[in-house]
């Protein structure tokens, strides 16, 4: 019940919820989930499908996005970038490099857990920061910034509408896309951030609201974008962490007026802001290099910080406990399990609770499951559990050696952990104390979005498709 209160108070549900009979935890409208922790505390999906087995429906996508997809009632909305001429395909396997553009969709090398601080291959530290042969070069051509509806019990498609029509100004990464942010809702208005090309505002039957324009960000290396937007209250935020001038929005979620704006020391990162509750005011805290940042979600002023992470920031915090779990894994690792009732720079006091230096992801986000805090290391299939408000490890490092590289952020449902590869495989595990596997499951496709649920149905977003999996 208090997890619901709160997102009723971050989201302003209400008239929603009185028109459509449903509450965000019998659905899915945000990257993370009803309640940005990566978990589905009321769905009960299979254990186990395959091209042949459990899979309810399974239908194409359009064009190219690598975003998580957002459910409400029975609508699944997505993000994609459709080139206007046909455009050679990236490299589906892994590559050699650095961190690829997303808070759900980052990307680099498969390689064996590093030390913390070590080299990610074999080329020297001036070549990996350069990018060289890690993106492509800006494209020619415009493409279609697109938002996508489809059917949530049949897979049809149900409309697809363009925000914007332009020719992206920077390369990418080979693995990412030019669709890496994934969509918000509350039940009744759906917003998408495409970054440079604009944060949009629909109603669920396609219809556009309101756009703003962000202005040009410039990413290092050329490697994308891939922050996606947080709702508090009745703002809608948006982190633009780059080379150029970073900073924090937040606008009107229903008109897009802005509602304040402020400059962040930062570079580079692709970490979505999270919103969290603190006796009765919300907060926007923010994962970076420099300084994990809490600002008030009113004003935009800076309600405390602390001594940042690793550099290319990607996963998203989670929340709970009365604490933030911040994360971060490139060329060194760390885990801060951090109060929230603090106000002020909280570097080296007791407001942290625990720390992890070892084995935590540098792609993909946390997931916070009952009392349990998961995390894979780097961008390996190899899970810790600890206890989220001891910070006691429960297991560690335990390799999961049926998966490749992974992206995509584990999740939660029906005490199990899911968690995906970009081969195709799915592993699942119980939810407990001690690490036991369940199934691995393989299908024609690879994943760099991460699992959702709603009622007892799976779904995967892959390069190709969009899978509903559901016991038939």
């Amino acid at each position: 019940m208090r997890l619901r209160r709160i997102w009723c108070l971050v989201c302003a549900v209400v008239p929603a919820l009185a028109s459509h009979g449903a509450t965000p935890e019998d659905n899915w409208p945000a990257w993370r989930g009803p309640n940005s922790n990566g978990v589905a505390a009321k769905a009960n999906p299979p254990s186990t499908w395959s091209e042949s087995q459990n899979i309810k429906w399974k239908t194409a996508l359009p064009g190219h996005g690598n975003s998580t997809p957002i459910i409400w009632d029975d609508k699944i909305f997505i993000q994609t970038a459709v080139p206007t001429k046909e455009e050679t395909a990236p490299p589906a396997g892994p590559q050699q490099g650095a961190v690829q553009p997303g808070g759900p969709n980052p990307a680099g090398p498969q390689a064996a857990t590093p030390q913390p601080g070590g080299p990610r291959d074999g080329r020297s530290r001036e070549g990996r920061s350069r990018g060289g042969g890690m993106r492509t070069p800006p494209p020619t051509f415009p493409y279609k910034f697109n938002v996508v509806c489809f059917d949530r019990q049949t897979g049809k498609l149900l409309w697809e509408r363009t925000a914007r029509e332009e020719v992206p100004h920077e390369g990418r990464h080979p693995t990412g896309s030019y669709a890496s942010n994934s969509p918000v809702t509350d039940g009744t208005l759906v917003w998408v951030n495409f970054g440079s090309r604009g944060l949009y505002c629909y109603d669920l039957e396609g219809n556009q609201k309101w756009g703003r324009d962000l202005g040009k960000m410039q990413m290092k290396n050329s490697f994308g974008e891939g922050s996606s937007p947080a709702l508090a209250g009745d703002a809608i935020v948006v982190l633009m962490d780059h080379e150029a001038g970073s900073r924090i929005l937040a606008f009107n979620k229903d008109t897009g007026a802005p509602l304040w704006e402020k400059v962040r020391d930062e570079a580079t990162a692709w970490s979505s802001p999270l919103t969290v509750a603190v006796n009765g005011a919300l907060q926007i805290v923010t994962s970076a290099t420099n300084r994990i940042r809490s600002y008030d979600a009113k004003t935009g002023d800076i309600v405390w910080e602390c001594a940042g992470l690793t550099t290319n920031t990607i996963p998203t915090p989670v929340s709970g406990f009365g604490r933030v779990y911040c994360t971060s894994g490139f060329r060194g690792y760390s885990l801060k399990s951090i109060d929230l009732a603090h106000t002020g720079d909280l570097t080296g006091t007791p407001a942290i609770a625990w720390e992890v230096t070892q084995g935590t992801p540098y792609v993909a986000s946390p997931l916070l499951y009952d009392d349990r805090l998961y995390v894979t290391a780097d961008r390996n299939a190899v899970l810790s559990c600890y206890d989220a408000k001891s910070g006691n490890p429960l297991f560690t490092a335990q390799a999961i050696a049926e998966l490749g590289q992974i992206y995509a952020s584990p999740a939660g449902a029906g005490n199990k952990i899911y968690i995906a590869d970009r081969d195709g495989k799915v592993a699942v595990v119980k939810k407990s104390d001690t690490f036991e596997l369940l199934a691995v499951n393989v299908l024609d496709d690879g994943f760099d979005a991460s699992p959702i649920f709603a009622g007892n149905e799976l779904y995967l977003k892959g390069r190709k498709n969009l899978y509903c999996i559901a016991e038939n």
